[in-house]
């Protein structure tokens, strides 16, 4: 069954959300996002759609990996624990002084490195994992009085 709005509209799921997204946008923009998104599930095949603050493309795992978006002149990925991830090949380029996001502006001439973006997905997909573990706690033997 899918699920229904307040109004009784069947409700789209995020893919096809996203799908809309990137089909309105017949320019070069539209084109790169879905270059992004096929990049981001390249790197994580179990990565989850969402839509998110009305009208924002967000990929999870564990948590909030990334939100991608077209603007005016650009594509924006931000990585919402960014800051914590190592960017040797140095794709951030804006939001470097905040301490959790990390942003990569896309212009329409720029080129993609799949390689290096595929590295920090999994990067941020790792940390998400290493955040939802739950604590170690000591145990003793089974059986044992402590």
């Amino acid at each position: 069954m899918l699920p229904s709005s307040s109004k009784g509209h069947i409700a789209k799921q995020p893919s096809e959300l996203i799908d809309g997204l990137i089909a309105n946008l017949t320019d070069w923009r539209g084109t790169m996002l879905a270059d992004v998104r096929r990049i981001i599930h390249d790197a994580d095949p179990e990565i989850v759609e969402e839509w998110k603050w009305m009208g924002a493309p967000v990929w999870s795992h564990d948590g909030i990996v990334c939100v991608a978006n077209a603007f005016k002149d650009k594509v924006k990925v931000t990585f919402y624990d960014g800051a914590h991830l190592a960017d040797p090949d140095k794709l951030f380029n804006n939001g470097l002084e905040g301490k959790q996001w990390r942003t990569i502006d896309i212009y329409k001439d720029d080129k993609i490195n799949e390689s290096s973006l595929k590295t920090l997905i999994v990067a941020a997909v790792d940390h998400n994992h290493a955040k939802a573990k739950p604590a170690n706690k000591p145990s003793g033997t089974p059986g044992s009085l402590k």
